[in-house]
């Protein structure tokens, strides 16, 4: 299987710094293109009032470009040059918008942390990496954090 294009999860869980460890592996290797993409989930919990939802105190925008930024400092920091690299922000529910990133690029694997949620988190969403597993049309690599 060639494998040209990667795209690597990221919650910025200890799981997913694993993920990333692996993915950039992966794409030096194999001279691959790497792609990093982290999901803005929806508000847990919103609070509905009198006059309907409360939205988040920050602007969605304002946290798209935070997270960008974060990014660009956690992960493009590590690319040692590589030109063939992306940082993408997606905003939405977390196993749909990788699925549907996925299906919309011609990617050949996907590596991700076998969880980043745990506890009540786990419970409300289910795990991302299973729906991923189960539904991406190509190959997914789970990684597991070895502390």
């Amino acid at each position: 299987m060639p494998i040209k294009r990667i795209v690597c999860c990221s919650d910025f869980s200890e799981n997913a710094e694993a993920a990333f460890t692996a993915a950039l592996e992966m794409a030096e290797k194999y001279t691959a293109d790497l792609t990093v993409i982290h999901v803005l989930p929806p508000p847990i919990n919103p609070t509905l009032a009198d006059t309907g939802w409360i939205m988040p105190e920050e602007p969605r925008e304002s946290m798209v470009q935070q997270i960008e930024a974060l990014m660009a400092q956690k992960y493009g920091s590590r690319m040692n040059g590589r030109a063939d690299y992306r940082l993408v922000v997606l905003d939405g529910h977390v196993s749909s918008e990788i699925i549907k990133f996925l299906d919309e690029n011609p990617i050949d694997v996907v590596v991700m942390g076998a969880y980043g949620l745990s506890g009540m988190g786990l419970v409300i969403f289910g795990s991302v990496a299973k729906r991923v597993a189960h539904k991406a049309p190509c190959s997914v690599m789970l990684v597991r954090s070895r502390n």
